[in-house]
């Protein structure tokens, strides 16, 4: 596969993810998805240059409650997404996870989690089941800037380090722990340094450019893969909305939003295509043909079946 096809590849499926998010918006504006949601606008690069680092038939994703992107990139379908959100029975949980809770293991996504940094000592877990199973299994547990600064993430790091588990560490750093910057949350804002402390490779990323993020990932699965334990990877991206729909981001600066607007990951990629050849109308035509399918998803998920209320207690474990 040329760079040119890589690129292209990189950028139909950021669209989906973006296009998926803004259609979830659409729906929570009219409350047809209900409860919290939080949404990935501006990470997608994140998301599809990882996933195209790992093999998804054993590896296992563990991210936030910001999780739809990576959804999207591990291979879920968006309907089986947004009949979830819509809490059909059609949804890749059933209609029972919601948008913050829904799991997905035979596409390698192993579930969302509200609780900050409890994918951590989750995907260390499963790391840790690889040294035993033969598996080869390389676990990726993913989380924001703020939650680094949690005890249970503290704790999987050392764990790993010392167990040299096959488990990568990515924060996405888009420069807010909820509404407060990183910058007044820790002294050193370089996370990636800390993994000095544990004894592990860590590296910040431009986590805006799909290919130099799946090459930071594709090595360190590589180094996981040989015994050599784990790696903290720091990605550097911005969100495009609020931490949550209906966050007013009264904290932001005046004019911020605007000017990330302009480099933001799927204009740069788009740019990027430009000058490998690519003509706007080819990727106005992805665009759209993009928008279509996720309409279609919609339409379609709206039209099943609710989940049935009576067996809501159905797995769920105390």
């Amino acid at each position: 596969m040329s760079d040119e096809e890589q690129i292209w590849g990189h950028l139909e499926r950021m669209r989906r993810i973006r296009s998926l998010e803004e259609k979830i918006t659409e729906l929570r504006a009219t409350n047809q998805i209900v409860g919290s949601v939080h949404l990935c606008n501006g990470q997608e690069a994140i998301y599809v240059g990882a996933c195209a680092a790992l093999d998804l038939t054993r590896d296992a994703v563990f991210p936030t409650y910001r999780g739809h992107g990576w959804a999207v990139a591990c291979g879920v379908p968006p309907h089986a997404i947004l009949a979830e959100l819509l809490g059909r029975s059609t949804g890749i949980s059933g209609g029972r996870g919601g948008s913050a809770y829904f799991t997905a293991p035979d596409y390698g996504f192993y579930g969302e989690n509200s609780i900050v940094g409890a994918g951590a000592p989750i995907a260390t877990g499963a790391a840790l089941a690889a040294t035993f199973d033969g598996s080869g299994r390389v676990a990726v547990a993913s989380f924001g800037d703020g939650a680094l600064n949690q005890g249970a993430v503290h704790e999987a790091m050392n764990f790993a380090a010392v167990r040299s588990l096959p488990v990568i560490f990515i924060v996405e750093n888009n420069g807010y722990s909820e509404l407060t910057p990183i910058s007044a949350m820790v002294k050193v804002d370089q996370l990636f340094r800390r993994a000095n402390a544990y004894g592990m490779p860590g590296a910040r990323v431009d986590g805006n450019d799909p290919v130099a993020v799946s090459a930071a990932v594709a090595q360190a699965v590589e180094r996981a893969r040989r015994g050599k334990g784990p790696v903290l990877l720091e990605m550097i991206t911005q969100r495009l909305v609020g931490h949550y729909i209906g966050d007013v981001q009264h904290y932001r600066p005046e004019g911020e939003l605007a000017a990330i607007a302009k480099v933001e990951p799927i204009v740069r990629l788009e740019q990027r295509l430009i000058g490998l050849g690519r003509t706007r109308p080819e990727l106005d035509d992805l665009h759209t043909a993009v928008r279509n399918e996720i309409d279609d998803a919609a339409a379609a998920a709206l039209g099943d079946q609710l989940a049935p209320t009576n067996t809501v207690l159905e797995h769920l474990y105390a």
